[in-house]
This record gives C-alpha cells, sequence and structure tokens, in this order.
C-alpha cells in the first residue's frame, strides 16, 4: 500500500547541499534495518538506510543461519544479507555506507548527523543492534587481532591446524566453535557454568564432534603473549584452582551489548541500555521507532529482528500518514 505523502512537508526544510529531507530515515542495516527498508519502500517512501562501514551486522558474521523459515538447507549470513538488501532496493530503499555521529531527537524534523551529510528526518527507525561483549582481562585488548577474535567466520582460516579456545556457553558460542573445526586442530568450550546454556541440538552436535572439548565451572582470566597469543590462565570457580594452558587463539563469545550510546539521554532505556518500546515499537519520542537488538535482550533472533523491523516500518507508515491527514485537514 502507497501513500501520497508529496504535500508532507517539515517546518525547517534543508537548505543546504549537504542536507537531505527524508521521510524515512533508518539507522543500521542488519536484518530489522532492511526488513523496515522493505515495508517502507512498499509504500513509496524511499526510505534512506544508513548502514554503517558494512551490511547486515552480526548475522553478516554468522557462517550459516539454520532457523531462518524458507531455507530447509540452511542459508550463509552474508547471503541472507543481500537477499534482503536487494528486495529493499528493489522497492526503493536507499542503502548508504555511512554512519550516524551525532543524533537530535528534541526537534522535528529529527536531525541525524553523519561523516558525510545531515539528513532531517520525520521518523526515525532505530535498528543499530548489539556488539560482542568482551573479556575485559589483562592481554584481551592488546592481542586482539593477533589471535584474539570475536567472529570465527572472519577470522577462522588464520587458525589452520591450531589449537583454540572458545569462551562462552551460548548457541552463539557452540555455533562457531563447531565451525571452527573446519579450520582447527582442536577447540575447547571454556564455559563459567556447570551446565551449557546452548539449545539442546547444537549441544549434540558439539560434544559429538571429535575435535571439541569442553571445561566448565570455569573462567578465563589472563591471555598472554607478545605479538600473538601464546597461553592463556584459566581459573576454576568452584575450587580456585588457576593454571596455564597454551593455546593459539582465543574466540570470544559472550553476549552482545546494545548499540544504543548515540541516543543515551534521549530515548528511554532499561538498566541494559536497551531502547525502551512499547508493542508498536514505538519509543518515548513521537515519530521515533527501535527495532531489532537495540531493543531486544530477550530474543535476539534474525527472524524476531526482521519481524520487529516490519512492524517498526508499519508504525511510521501510519504515523506519516496521519501527518498528512492532519496537514490536508489544516
Amino acid at each position: 500500500m502507497a501513500f501520497n505523502l508529496s504535500g508532507f512537508n517539515s517546518n525547517n526544510p534543508s537548505t543546504s547541499s549537504d542536507t537531505e529531507h527524508v521521510k524515512v530515515l533508518i539507522i543500521g542495516s542488519g536484518p530489522a534495518g532492511l526488513a523496515a527498508a522493505i515495508y517502507a519502500a512498499r509504500a513509496d517512501l524511499n526510505p534512506v538506510v544508513l548502514a554503517g562501514m558494512e551490511l547486515g551486522g552480526q548475522v553478516s558474521l554468522t557462517y550459516l543461519v539454520e532457523n531462518y523459515p524458507g531455507f530447509p538447507e540452511g542459508v550463509g549470513g552474508t547471503e541472507l544479507v543481500e537477499l534482503f538488501q536487494k528486495q529493499a532496493e528493489k522497492f526503493g530503499a536507499r542503502i548508504e555506507f555511512d554512519s550516524a555521529t551525532e543524533v537530535k531527537l528534541q526537534q522535528r524534523p529529527f536531525e541525524v548527523v553523519t561523516y558525510n551529510k545531515v539528513y532531517r528526518a520525520e521518523t526515525l527507525i532505530i535498528a543499530t543492534g548489539a556488539s560482542s561483549l568482551h573479556l575485559n582481562v589483562p592481554g584481551e585488548k592488546e592481542l586482539t587481532g593477533k589471535g584474539v577474535s570475536y567472529c570465527a567466520t572472519c577470522d577462522g582460516w588464520f587458525f589452520k591446524d591450531k589449537d583454540v579456545i572458545v569462551v562462552g556457553g551460548g548457541d552463539s558460542a557452540l555455533e562457531e566453535g563447531i565451525f571452527l573445526t573446519r579450520y582447527a586442530k582442536s577447540v575447547t568450550i571454556v564455559h563459567r557454568r556447570d551446565a551449557l546454556r546452548a539449545g539442546t541440538i547444537l549441544q549434540k552436535r558439539a560434544k559429538e564432534n571429535p575435535k571439541i572439548k569442553f571445561i566448565l565451572n570455569t573462567v578465563l582470566t589472563e591471555i598472554i603473549g607478545d605479538d600473538a597469543v601464546k597461553e592463556v590462565k584459566l581459573k576454576n570457580v568452584v575450587t580456585g584452582e588457576e593454571w596455564k594452558q597454551p593455546i593459539d587463539g582465543v574466540f570470544v563469545f559472550i553476549g552482545h551489548a546494545p548499540n544504543t550510546q548515540l541516543f543515551e539521554g534521549q530515548l528511554e532505556m532499561d538498566s541494559g541500555k536497551y531502547i525502551l518500546t512499547d508493542r508498536l515499537m514505538q519509543t518515548n519520542v513521537e515519530g521515533v521507532f527501535a527495532a531489532g537488538e537495540a531493543a531486544d535482550p530477550t530474543y535476539r533472533q534474525v527472524i524476531t529482528s526482521a519481524g520487529m523491523g516490519a512492524a517498526a516500518a508499519m508504525r511510521a507508515i501510519h504515523y506519516l500518514q496521519e501527518h498528512v491527514m492532519q496537514e490536508q485537514i489544516k
């Protein structure tokens, strides 16, 4: 369904060549952002998507997505994102490889400053996703990119015939650990609790893989090496025993934190800095919507993020339609 919004003008239209007025601006290019773009584009709203420097968010780093409907054999994360992009662009969405550096939500239209220009948006859909949490242990920062990684799909090839540790016990840790067995000689999964949190199927696959072993009730307290990872220090949280273990690589999958720093002080958030929305994806600021992992501390799945993005766009369409009617009445 398309709406004629040609008469919907802001009170403060752009006047310079580096300022652009848009009806729908989407920040983020993961499943939530691109699903929102598809729906907004189909309504002839010509949405602009600020994709950042890389398209797709977390899912683009996933080797295989097996639980997205329509792909019984699974689909590569990068391939899925490319399909989302192609569909959004087919209907008129514009993808910009640019990042927001400042957002002003106290005025209408909303002002979003990027590296390349200033956008004035009648509606804003926030789909900035989440980033990997770090261990914050000695050696982690210094050896990131030198044996410490947060993406098995990106860096697994570099650890061919080597021994690696995966820190974490959830779905991501086991998925990435299983993927690493394509290259690594051995994969040791270290988890701080006495039981893994991952789903039953993933646990079964991991435990049946001869290359994978587990160290439970254990935390990694230090990563040691000069120009590359050489060993790690581990500690059993039950007995207090500490020891060093030689290792070639450390992959960290202990969860994610929402990328919502830009909106602090302007949008209501929970204690974890996730943006609070109602069931219609509306934030506390009228005309601003949030979807995906920036607003979802519970499910954090490709399908739920895409659904939230679609819902956010539908509400943005409805919001703009109401304002068009008000303008026409005036």
